[in-house]
């Protein structure tokens, strides 16, 4: 494995197992690092990190899906460096230009209509917002949300998680039904062909409705790929069909685009740009910032004001998180990145389809664009294999690429590089997969 720091020197200041220590004696167990022999992150350039013994990988999971356009991105350092040296805060009490000229942009380029933003820290906040404005302008507290869903860790967003690995308390003051939808995997469902599946999971819905609610409910949330769940992609226009049957009822639309906004599917700048519908809302965080703090929803006007006292958020839009947030989207825009992610997800996808037809344990390669994944089972069946998944993940690592673990059993490998990954380094973190595949093979 290559090794040295960008620069070509590095002083070594402590080792990953000294600080694997400190942190399992201070953080709690619920909180776990990544590998058998965790490493600690010390600095970062474009595609690539060096942990604090010096040793480089090639990064394809960027923080889960946070710095999209590389790390120390001169842009957005030169921004968050000049921001810092005027103010660092001052909340939403206050006028604040990078605040309201971010809100601008992403307003006009989100697609919804008549936009609101307003900002968080955090997705897990942000579509906590979402569900209090949508309960509270439709005065109901029923939700729907999809199967094998997550949606944050906070208590609401737990409430409407479907996934038993990744839900901490059932206790919520909503009514959550779970609809059939993007898995389709290990759906009931699986046999059918996109129009077919599609129709099941509409007539899935339509049941639900009448069944399991009062008739009355606020909205239906949904991640337009299934970012925890192992990015489970659904058919382009499923969820335009599934807003026929919601507008019947007046249930609002909100689209979870977390961890599929700003380009990352290659096709289109936003996820739910692929299923012929425009959301009552949407809620953005991860990648807006490149690492910084940065999160937030759009929704329309009538909805957004729905709330009649006063509220803010005390973090949220922060000229500093702001400044990073308006230089990364420009940077997107500017340099054409959802070209770019939709021509390297193809190099990416063209070079993994042949190893996963020809291997038993990997079960499908799914995902749109720079973000990918391989779903491993036990050979010949559906059983989920997490053996060999933490194996693809410690191999991997091995040859120097990092890369994400998910999926409702966790046995789901997650590829997510860079928006502006080159050509060489698709090339290169290619060929550390397919290594690994051939060694565990």
């Amino acid at each position: 494995m290559p090794t040295g720091s960008p620069t070509g020197s590095f002083k070594l200041m402590t080792t990953n197992n000294e600080l694997l220590k400190r942190y399992r004696a201070i953080l709690p167990s619920y909180v776990n690092p990544l590998f058998a022999e965790p490493i600690s992150i010390e600095t970062g350039k474009g595609s690539y990190v060096w942990d604090v013994e010096g040793n480089r990988y090639l990064d394809f999971f960027g923080g889960v899906l946070t710095t999209m356009i590389g790390h120390s991105n001169p842009s957005v350092v030169e921004a968050v460096q000049s921001q810092a040296a005027k103010v660092m805060h001052t909340s939403t009490l206050y006028l604040s230009e990078p605040m309201i000229e971010l809100a601008e942009e992403i307003a006009a380029i989100s697609g919804v209509p008549d936009a609101r933003v307003f900002f968080t820290t955090s997705g897990s906040e942000a579509n906590d917002t979402a569900i209090l404005l949508a309960t509270s302008y439709r005065k109901s507290n029923q939700v729907l949300a999809m199967r094998n869903s997550y949606h944050g860790r906070s208590f609401t967003a737990q409430a409407i998680t479907a996934h038993s690995s990744w839900s901490s308390t059932s206790l919520s003051g909503l009514s959550v039904n779970f609809v059939q939808g993007a898995y389709r995997l290990r759906s009931p469902f699986n046999h059918m062909n996109d129009d077919d599946f599609t129709n099941a999971c509409v007539e899935d819905l339509v049941q639900v409705i009448d069944m399991m609610t009062a008739g009355d409910v606020a909205c239906l949330i949904a991640e337009p790929i299934q970012g925890v769940g192992g990015f489970a992609t659904p058919p382009d226009g499923f969820f335009g069909e599934f807003q026929k049957v919601l507008s019947n009822h007046q249930i609002l639309l909100c689209v979870d685009e977390v961890q599929t906004g700003w380009g990352r599917t290659g096709e289109h700048f936003w996820g739910y740009q692929a299923h012929n519908v425009v959301p009552d809302m949407l809620t953005f965080a991860k990648g807006v910032g490149n690492g910084a703090t940065l999160a937030g929803i759009v929704a329309r006007a009538e909805i957004m004001d729905t709330i009649s006292v006063l509220s803010f958020s005390t973090f949220g839009g922060n000229p500093l998180s702001s400044a990073a947030g308006l230089a990364t989207l420009r940077y997107v825009v500017d340099n054409d990145l959802q070209g770019n992610a939709l021509a390297r997800g193809q190099q990416l996808s063209e070079a993994l389809a042949p190893i996963v037809d020809n291997t038993e344990w990997i079960a499908e390669l799914r995902g749109k664009g720079l973000m990918q994944a391989i779903e491993i089972v036990h050979p010949g069946t559906l059983e989920p294999d997490t053996q060999r998944t933490n194996a693809v993940l410690e191999g991997c690592k091995r040859h120097g690429l990092l890369v994400g673990k998910g999926g409702l059993y966790g046995n789901v490998i997650r590829i997510t590089p860079m928006l502006n990954v080159s050509v060489a380094e698709m090339a290169e973190g290619i060929y550390a997969l397919t290594e690994t595949i051939k060694e565990i093979e």
